[in-house]
């Protein structure tokens, strides 16, 4: 049964008073056992022992600390409590970091749960950026060390960006691509225009995660993700986006699992490829993906038509647009020699039997592309193929 205000009240402003009173069992006796307690970014702990060592800690390294109630509202079974912390870092290390003997004040709420008389949970947030500075562990706010320390972080978050990924640059109408990848940029992820956002097709490395979602923050939000397949090298960025991801059938079991790594063979590879990209695949994969939905064969999505283009891989799909023959196709075929990186001629060729479940039946899909007359097929990694797209799929497909 919830508990009433009054009961939420009680519980928390005894709580509070017996950690301004240094009084860490008599705190831990109001809380549930198994209760959570979770300080954001400093600790997740369970009652009764986490708790106690967490209250423990905080109080040893703050000795002479003085907490002190600064307002208090309830709810139900909620109580939320806005407290002040005054005191001198002199005691304990905290969280792994020894006492400066600095002077520290700092404020906070934390919002406990009360059923039955007992704390539940504690969902408690703290301005650490404070306390660190106030510890010395930050530079003072203005001071020239920030100055510096911001030059610094600036300087390294440009080289980052600049290294691992590109800009979004618009391909087609409502279609952007952001390049990824060491060293030359071959990995392909395409954002594409969904309501008052856009969709993500491809997932490329797991590197580019923070550029694909800073793009597509840019683009209005990303809404859903569609991998084109679940390789390493192209489900990188899907587990860490938060949004729904979708698949074809075929591909769900591996985008779940292992990638398809399963059914590679290494040994079709020249020597040293066969020894650097198994390790290259591993850095880049973003690990198994949760998979909300699927998609096959003429399902429409953000103005596209699904393709199935399985051989590569078993679930293998691309997006078609008719009215300006738009096709972004995965790995249906390369523009690329995988092994190397280089992009050659950029003729269209089969993708690489080491990655490929069925060689032939990769045949027939780039023969199946083909057969749509595309204007512009982007592949999932390299440049795309432009002309007479046609002619030039149906020789890979024949010759390569």
């Amino acid at each position: 049964m919830a508990a009433t205000e009054t009961d939420a009240t009680h519980v928390a402003r005894s709580y509070f008073e017996a950690i301004a009173a240094h009084d860490v069992e008599a705190a831990v006796a109001l809380w549930e056992p198994g209760g959570r307690e979770h300080v954001r970014g400093v600790a997740d702990v369970r009652a009764p022992e986490g708790v106690r060592d967490f209250l423990a800690g905080m109080l040893g390294a703050i000795p002479d600390g003085r907490m002190e109630i600064v307002a208090l509202t309830s709810q139900d079974d909620r109580c939320a409590v806005q407290w002040r912390l005054a005191g001198t870092f002199a005691g304990e290390p905290f969280l792994g970091f020894e006492p400066t003997g600095a002077r520290i004040e700092m404020e906070g709420c934390d919002v406990l749960t009360v059923r039955d008389g007992r704390i539940v949970a504690n969902d408690a947030y703290t301005d650490g950026m404070s306390f660190a500075r106030q510890a010395g562990l930050m530079p003072e706010a203005g001071s020239r060390a920030e100055a510096r320390l911001q030059r610094i972080a600036n300087a390294r978050t440009r080289m980052l960006h600049r290294m691992v990924a590109s800009e979004p640059e618009e391909v087609a109408d409502g279609v952007w691509l952001v390049r990824g990848g060491l060293p030359a940029r071959t990995m392909n992820v395409f954002l594409i225009r969904d309501g008052d956002g856009v969709l993500v097709y491809d997932g490329g490395v797991r590197a580019m995660t923070q550029a694909v979602a800073a793009a597509g923050a840019r683009l209005g939000g990303i809404t859903r993700m569609v991998l084109g397949h679940g390789h390493p090298d192209h489900r990188g960025v899907a587990s860490s986006l938060g949004v729904p991801v979708l698949c074809h059938p075929d591909d769900r079991a591996d985008a779940e699992s292992d990638g398809g790594v399963h059914y590679f063979d290494y040994s079709q590879l020249d020597i040293p490829a066969r020894y650097v990209l198994p390790r290259l695949l591993r850095s880049w994969d973003g690990g198994p993906v949760e998979i909300a939905g699927t998609v096959s064969e003429g399902d429409e999505i953000a103005g596209f038509k699904v393709i199935h283009l399985p051989g590569h891989a078993p679930g293998q799909i691309g997006l078609w647009r008719e009215s300006d023959g738009l096709a972004l196709v995965s790995d249906c075929f390369y523009t690329l020699d995988v092994q190397t990186g280089r992009k050659g001629d950029g003729h269209p060729r089969v993708p690489h039997r080491a990655f490929t479940k069925d060689v032939e039946q990769a045949r027939e899909s780039i023969r199946k592309l083909a057969a749509l007359e595309p204007k512009t097929a982007w592949p999932g990694h390299g440049d795309p193929v432009t002309g007479n797209v046609r002619e030039q799929l149906e020789r890979a497909a024949a010759t390569t």
